[in-house]
C-alpha cells in the first residue's frame, strides 16, 4: 500500500460509505503505515463536512428512535450490538476527520493556530492508531452480527454523533474536549453495565468483545486529555475551567451518572473536572 500521506488516506476513508469496507480499509492503511513509519507524511487533503455514509441503517433524530423491549431476548441483543456498531463507525470517522481536519496545525505547516500552537507528527500518528482501534471494534461488533444472522444498517440509528463534529470542525480544544473527554469517556461509564448483564445470561462472546472495546477506549480518552492538556500548555489555560467551558458550550445537557471514576481516572480524567458539570 502506497498511500503514507495520512490525509489523503483520510479523506479517502470519509468518503467510503460502506461499513465493512471502510473499517477495512482502516486496517489496511494502519498497517501500512505501521510498515513504514519514516515515510509518512501530513498533506494538504480536507475533508467533507460529513463522511458518506451507507443507505441503510435510516438516521433519525435521537428522540425519535425506538424504545428497546423484551429486554434479554435475541433480538433485544442484536438491536443493542447494532447501536455499539453504529457509534463504533462514527468513530472511526472522527478518529479520521481529527487527523485531517487539524492538518494545518502540524508543526511544519506554516498556517497554523495564531503563531502560538502547532502539532507534532505523533498527534497525527495517534488518532491514526485510536482509527485503527475503532475499525477493529466495528468489525468485531458486526461480523458477530452476521453470526446472530444480522449485519449492520438492519435497524434505525440516530444521527446525533456527527453533530458535535460539525459544531467543533474550526476549534481543536473544543474538538477534544467534546469528543473523546465527553462522548467517548461516556463510553467508559456504560460499557461496564453491559458487561456485568451479559455475564449474567452467561454470554461470554459478547463480553469479550465489550471488554476489548472497553479496554482500548481507556487509552483513546487519554489520548484525547493529553492533547487537549497540551493545547491548554501552550495557551496558558487552566484545565478545568478551561474544559468545563468548553463543554457548557458545545455539550447541550448535564453528563450522565454514575460514573466509572476507576477507568477514568485510568484516561487522566480527574473527578474535580467532571463531577461538577454532572446531572
Amino acid at each position: 500500500m502506497e498511500c503514507l500521506d495520512l490525509t489523503e488516506c483520510a479523506c479517502t476513508v470519509l468518503r467510503c460509505a460502506d461499513g465493512d469496507e471502510k473499517a477495512r480499509l482502516t486496517r489496511r492503511y494502519v498497517d501500512a503505515i505501521a510498515q513504514n513509519q519514516t515515510r509518512v507524511t501530513i498533506g494538504d487533503n480536507a475533508p467533507d463536512l460529513r463522511p458518506n455514509r451507507p443507505d441503510a441503517p435510516e438516521l433519525l433524530m435521537p428522540h425519535k428512535m425506538p424504545k428497546r423491549r423484551n429486554a434479554g431476548s435475541l433480538k433485544s441483543k442484536i438491536i443493542l450490538l447494532h447501536a455499539i456498531a453504529h457509534i463504533e463507525l462514527n468513530a472511526i470517522d472522527l478518529a479520521w476527520d481529527m487527523l485531517a481536519r487539524f492538518a494545518p496545525l502540524h508543526n511544519d505547516k506554516t498556517q497554523h493556530d495564531g503563531g502560538s500552537f502547532t502539532l507534532p507528527t505523533a498527534f497525527y500518528t495517534d488518532w491514526l492508531r485510536v482509527a485503527g482501534d475503532e475499525a477493529k471494534h466495528f468489525l468485531l461488533i458486526n461480523d458477530y452480527l452476521k453470526t446472530l444472522g444480522a449485519a449492520y444498517g438492519d435497524y434505525p440509528a440516530h444521527d446525533g454523533l456527527w453533530e458535535a463534529a460539525e459544531k467543533t470542525r474550526h476549534d481543536i480544544a473544543a474538538r477534544l474536549a467534546i469528543v473523546p473527554m465527553v462522548l467517548e469517556a461516556r463510553g467508559l461509564d456504560v460499557t461496564p453495565h453491559m458487561i456485568e448483564k451479559f455475564k449474567s445470561q452467561g454470554d461470554q462472546d459478547t463480553v469479550d468483545i465489550l471488554e476489548i472495546i472497553l479496554r482500548e477506549e481507556v487509552d483513546h480518552v487519554r489520548i484525547g486529555r493529553h492533547w487537549f492538556e497540551a493545547y491548554c500548555a501552550a495557551h496558558d489555560h487552566d484545565i478545568e475551567t478551561y474544559w468545563q467551558g468548553l463543554v457548557r458550550e458545545y455539550f447541550h445537557g448535564t453528563l450522565k451518572r454514575p460514573f466509572n471514576h476507576d477507568d477514568r481516572a485510568k484516561a487522566g480524567m480527574i473527578r474535580d473536572w467532571y463531577e461538577p458539570l454532572a446531572d
